[in-house]
């Protein structure tokens, strides 16, 4: 067999893991984003002055907001149900020892702590924990696609072939999430006025870029006969066309349709795709093909997965267009988030009861169709993801208040609290540097070229696999080969923000 097929062989025929796993493994992110608030601000709680140097915080952030995911995809997979207690100690640690010491320079009570805490003002304009969740899912994405040409990456992570959920089966659909909390219709005030079709012009040129990355991703796969997973889209597309063609068709109906009831149409169109898989001979279609033996004669047959699933995906799509939209609504206050956060809460609850109802009524979660379950799993992960990062923002927010005039990047910017005797600031202000550091923020960094950083970890993916043996290599090899991989790629990304380079031309 050749090293071809024996690659395809290996990302094939699986079918991942439980739905608990992949939901202690999306805690991993944000406690390590918390772990590093809670250092930096340990470090100016000793030093008086926030971590400046470029070196280093590249290098703190690379340790702890990358290093732990690769870890945690390989050698410490078969105990990842301990990884985020571990993590937990520790800023339970890191938070014990700032408390501890700030209590010598004042003695506030815990409960008036708390009672500012709530009433304390919060930039309405920036959401932090939108832009962590959408680098974040970049970040796993790009570890994941190099990771699982390795054996030490397990096989239950990689996507399932038919019916499952796998840690990468997730990924592609948090993409595209990610994606539509930022989407133009999103951000686009409801005061602007502005014609549908001027919208809709500008949306279709702005896709350009994904359908040239598509094509060149084609030629290239073909030409040099690099290992493929058919039944993952096809054998022509790929995930930058499915990228582009949800996006084409969103903003096609959401020119049609109200934006603020997108999450109704989110749901009849999951509904009524999933109606016809279980109704019609579509899901066999898909699933063996136009003579029922898997053959991929004609562009339909041979694509089918990848032009069929983008009715889920489109559903998913819309449906993140709603979360972005409540997100975007002007709040100020830390009580104001809390409630946001207990709401969503009560949100991810429904959607895996509808998810438990699906599964057991019409069909297991199928990335392969993106059908009904897959499209309720997804939405549902993807919100107790993000909810996990507000938790995270507004647990650094409350250590900030402990120490005056700490600061951490990509977190919120905190304007003048109440102060304790009840009475309101005349006006807001912003406490601490928080926008100053900006520039030494590895998530920032990222999240300047997003598309960029995906770019380039698929080329430099194919280039070690056409490099290395990779089903063969040894767990140290391994380890460093990710990390290298990974540090490669943050560097670029790092150096180009610190020049202020963003590489956008559309």
């Amino acid at each position: 067999m050749s090293q071809k097929h024996l690659k395809e062989a290996f990302i094939s025929n699986l079918n991942g893991t439980s739905l608990l796993e992949i939901s202690l493994g999306l805690t991993l992110a944000p406690l390590c984003l918390l772990c590093r608030g809670l250092l930096l601000i340990l470090y100016y709680l000793h030093y008086g002055r926030p971590l400046n140097s470029r070196k280093y915080s590249l290098l703190l952030d690379f340790l702890v907001l990358v290093s732990p995911l690769v870890f945690s995809c390989t050698v410490l997979s078969p105990v990842m149900c301990c990884v985020p207690a571990i993590l937990i100690a520790f800023c339970a640690g890191i938070f014990s020892k700032i408390y501890s010491q700030r209590k010598h320079k004042t003695r506030v009570p815990f409960r008036q702590i708390v009672k500012d805490f709530q009433e304390t003002y919060l930039d309405p304009d920036y959401i932090p924990a939108i832009t962590a969740f959408r680098v974040y899912v970049n970040v796993l994405t790009s570890i994941s696609i190099l990771a699982v040409d390795f054996p030490q990456y397990p096989r239950r992570f990689a996507k399932a072939e038919t019916y499952g959920t796998g840690v990468m089966d997730f990924g592609v659909g948090a993409f595209i999430f990610g994606n539509a909390l930022v989407c133009p219709e999103v951000r686009q005030k409801s005061c602007v006025t502005q014609s549908k079709f001027s919208s809709l012009a500008r949306q279709f040129f702005s896709v350009w870029p994904l359908i040239f990355l598509g094509v060149g991703r084609l030629l290239s796969v073909k030409s040099i006969e690099y290992h493929e997973h058919t039944s993952e889209y096809g054998v022509h597309w790929n995930f930058f066309f499915t990228l582009a063609f949800v996006r084409l068709a969103a903003s096609l109906l959401l020119a049609i349709f109200p934006k603020n009831i997108s999450w109704i149409v989110a749901i009849n169109l999951a509904v009524l795709y999933q109606l016809t898989l279980n109704t019609t001979s579509l899901k066999m279609f898909i699933l063996h093909g136009g003579d029922g033996r898997g053959t991929r004669v004609g562009f339909l047959n041979a694509n089918r997965e990848g032009l069929l699933s983008l009715f889920g995906y489109l559903a998913i799509y819309l449906a993140s267009v709603q979360v972005g939209l409540c997100l975007l609504k002007c709040r100020n206050s830390v009580r104001g988030w809390i409630q946001v956060v207990c709401l969503s809460l009560l949100t991810v609850l429904m959607l895996f009861l509808i998810l438990h109802f699906s599964q057991a009524h019409a069909d297991p979660v199928s990335r392969r169709m993106a059908n009904l379950s897959y499209c309720m799993w997804v939405v549902a992960h993807s919100l107790m993801f993000l909810v996990c990062f507000v938790v995270t923002d507004l647990a650094l927010v409350f250590t900030k208040l402990l120490v005056k005039g700490s600061s951490v990047p990509c977190c919120w910017n905190i304007l003048k609290p109440h102060s304790t005797s009840g009475k309101r600031g005349t006006e807001a202000m912003p406490v601490g540097r928080a926008g100053t550091l900006s520039h030494i923020c590895l998530i920032s960094a990222i999240n300047k070229n997003q598309l960029l950083f995906f770019l380039l970890a698929n080329v430099m993916t194919g280039t070690v696999n056409i490099l290395i043996d990779t089903i063969h290599s040894r767990t140290a090899f391994t380890l460093c080969i990710l990390h290298l991989y990974m540090f490669v790629n943050c560097l670029i990304m790092y150096i180009l923000h610190a020049k202020n380079i963003v590489l956008k031309f559309w």
